[in-house]
């Protein structure tokens, strides 16, 4: 298996449009033609997770954090980042991280975060918009079928927990073929009336240029009519932070769950104005941008972290703020990579790192 083989699976799950634009999800070092026979998998990208790496004989380190983040000048040993990443190349290693795109997909960061809390009824906290868009294509009433499918099979036409959506409308449509056409019916200089269907299906956007391809190759017209129109609607699968129920606890009880679950050292809180939990936001790394979306969906407690001290003003009692720890919020994500790739690869040598790269101590 090459390199690049290995990213197009994990980006088929979390595609790399669904990451900020501030971020630099992606391939951070290496050749992506590159053959492996093994990966590590970390949270953050360091010269000792080089070591580890290179240790098990593994010529690909999966990070959730990118090494490479905002501007670099130049890559030498008089930083961390440039020492990491000289080590990585100077053994042939290759460095990929997955970052808000993993973040940013329900099945993603936060919802394994959910999972270890008992969260039910998970939703996105805080839908994103422009992620979809809807694709019109003009086709024969008898190939209707077949294009419908291709476009299925592509991934179109899925609306939540519902696939194979679509609307359909029976028409006429007009053509005249020119020179040089080689025209599906009809003669050269003469218009031709043909009954047709107009087929409409919902598409996320990373999917839209694979449902084209396929819809083009099921389409029997040589120039074929279509729109594929930008969408402003929300998509309520992809977004930031996550929020759903569990089951009513004392709220010094669930903090103390906290603690446990997430090995935390301590948790920075804000007034604690609700004396049970029942409804939680969550966000796993820094996540102070989504305190008015946690209040907004009636949250008793928000569990994320990287809160400055007057943000914490902002609950005003409407909410309890847990910040838990950058590190604690988002040190299962390795799992989650290793659960998913290795149901794809069960044969595949996957290890998880042993490295605490967590930066921040407690006394």
């Amino acid at each position: 298996m090459t390199v690049n083989e290995l990213i197009n699976i994990i980006e088929k799950w979390a595609p790399p449009q669904y990451q900020e634009k501030y971020d630099n999800s992606g391939l951070q070092c290496g050749d992506p033609k590159q053959e492996i026979n093994s990966a590590i998998i970390c949270l953050d990208c360091t010269e000792d997770v080089v070591n580890e790496a290179i240790e098990k004989n593994c010529k690909l380190i999966i990070a959730h954090h990118p090494i490479i983040f905002g501007g670099i000048q130049n890559i030498t040993p008089q930083s961390y980042v440039g020492r990491t990443l000289l080590k990585a190349i100077k053994n042939n290693i290759s460095i990929y991280a997955c970052h808000t795109n993993l973040d940013n997909i329900s099945t993603g960061v936060n919802a394994e975060i959910g999972r270890r809390i008992g969260l039910k009824n998970p939703k996105i906290l805080s839908p994103k918009k422009g992620q979809l868009s809807k694709l019109i294509v003009y086709t024969p009433n008898d190939h209707a079928e077949k294009v419908l499918n291709a476009l299925f099979e592509a991934g179109a036409g899925r609306i939540g927990n519902y696939t194979e959506c679509s609307f359909s409308q029976i028409g006429i449509g007009s053509f005249m073929p020119q020179n040089n056409s080689n025209a599906f019916v009809g003669e050269i200089g003469a218009r031709y009336n043909e009954k047709e269907q107009k087929i409409e299906v919902l598409i996320e956007n990373p999917l839209a240029k694979k449902a084209i391809k396929s819809m083009l190759r099921a389409h029997p017209y040589e120039e074929v009519a279509y729109d594929l129109i930008p969408l402003s609607n929300s998509h309520s699968y992809i977004g930031s932070g996550m929020i759903g129920e569990i089951e009513k606890i004392k709220t010094v009880d669930f903090l103390a769950c906290l603690k446990t679950t997430f090995n935390c050292s301590v948790i920075r809180h804000s007034n604690l104005c609700r004396k049970e939990i029942k409804r939680v936001a969550i966000c796993g790394g820094s996540g102070s941008f989504l305190l008015p979306q946690a209040i907004r969906h009636n949250a008793d407690i928000y569990i994320t972290s990287d809160f400055k001290y007057h943000e914490f003003f902002n609950a005003e009692n409407n909410i309890i703020i847990a910040d838990i720890g950058h590190y604690e919020t988002e040190q299962f994500t390795k799992d989650l990579i290793y659960s998913y790739l290795s149901q794809i690869f069960p044969t595949f040598a996957l290890h998880l790192s042993e490295i605490n790269t967590n930066p921040i101590k407690y006394y």
